[in-house]
C-alpha cells in the first residue's frame, strides 16, 4: 500500500501520478485565486460561504497530501525539513492558526496562505532547474550575500560621517543610513535621501558603481549554475 500511494502522490510517469498532480495544480490555483476574490470589499454573504467552503475543501486536501508525502518518505524528518515539506506545511498551517485567534490578527495569517502558489514548483521542470541551480551555487551565494552586507554596513557608516552634520534629519545615526545604503546599493534610489555635500557625492559615485555590480553577480552565478543543470539534465536524457 506504501509502495502504491508512492507511486501516486510523488511524480512518477503513470496515469494516476498524473492526474493526482493535475488535480493538486488546479486546486492550488482555485485556492488562490479564491484569496485573491476574498479581498474585494462588500463582497455578498452567498459568495463568501462559497469561499469558505472552498477553503475548507482545499485545506482538507491540501492536509491529506502532506501526511501522505510524509507517510510515503524514505525519510520523514528530511522530507518535513526540506524545502517542498516546509512549503506544504505553510499551505496548510494559517487555517489551523486561525481557531482561537483574535480577528485582528487573522488578516496576517490570511497572508500566509500565498505559500500555496509555491507548491507549483513541485510541477514545474524548469523550476526544479533553478532550485538544481540554486544548490548548486549556494556557497557562492551565501558568499555574495556576507559581502554584501558588508558593503550595505560600509556604505551606511561612511554616508553617517559625510552627511551627518548637513543633514541630520536624515542621517542621524548609522541605521538611518542603512536605508540609504540599501537603495543605494541596489541602484534603487527613491530620491528621499540623498546626499548634498561634495564628499557625499563622491562617495555615493562611488557605491553606485559598486553597485552596479552587486546586481550583476548573482546573475551570473545564478545563470552558470542553471546553464550546467540543463545541460547535465540533457545530457543524462541522452544516456537513457
Amino acid at each position: 500500500m506504501k509502495q502504491y500511494l508512492k507511486n501516486i502522490v510523488e511524480i512518477n510517469d503513470n496515469k494516476k501520478s498524473r492526474y493526482f498532480a493535475f488535480f493538486i495544480q488546479g486546486l492550488i490555483l482555485i485556492s488562490v485565486i479564491t484569496f485573491s476574490v476574498e479581498t474585494i470589499p462588500n463582497l455578498k454573504p452567498r459568495t463568501k460561504t462559497i469561499l469558505q467552503i472552498i477553503e475548507w475543501f482545499s485545506v482538507i486536501i491540501f492536509s491529506v497530501e502532506y501526511l501522505l508525502r510524509i507517510y510515503v518518505a524514505d525519510s520523514k524528518p528530511k522530507f518535513i525539513f526540506s524545502f517542498f515539506g516546509i512549503i506544504d506545511f505553510l499551505a496548510i498551517l494559517p487555517f489551523y492558526l486561525s481557531f482561537g485567534v483574535d480577528l485582528r490578527s487573522l488578516r496576517a495569517l490570511r497572508f500566509l496562505r500565498l505559500f500555496r502558489i509555491f507548491k507549483l514548483v513541485r510541477y514545474n521542470r524548469a523550476m526544479n532547474h533553478f532550485t538544481t541551480a540554486i544548490k548548486s551555487a549556494k556557497e557562492e551565494i551565501f558568499l555574495f550575500l556576507f559581502i554584501t552586507l558588508i558593503l550595505i554596513y560600509f556604505s551606511a557608516v561612511g554616508i553617517y560621517y559625510f552627511e551627518n552634520k548637513a543633514q541630520p534629519e536624515h542621517f542621524s545615526s548609522i541605521f538611518d543610513s542603512l536605508w540609504w545604503a540599501i537603495i543605494t546599493l541596489t541602484t534603487v534610489g527613491y530620491g528621499d535621501v540623498y546626499p548634498i555635500t561634495v564628499g557625499g557625492k563622491v562617495f555615493t559615485f562611488i557605491i553606485l558603481m559598486i553597485g552596479l555590480g552587486i546586481v550583476a553577480i548573482p546573475t551570473g552565478i545564478i545563470y552558470s549554475a542553471l546553464t550546467k543543470s540543463v545541460d547535465k539534465n540533457q545530457h543524462t536524457t541522452e544516456e537513457n
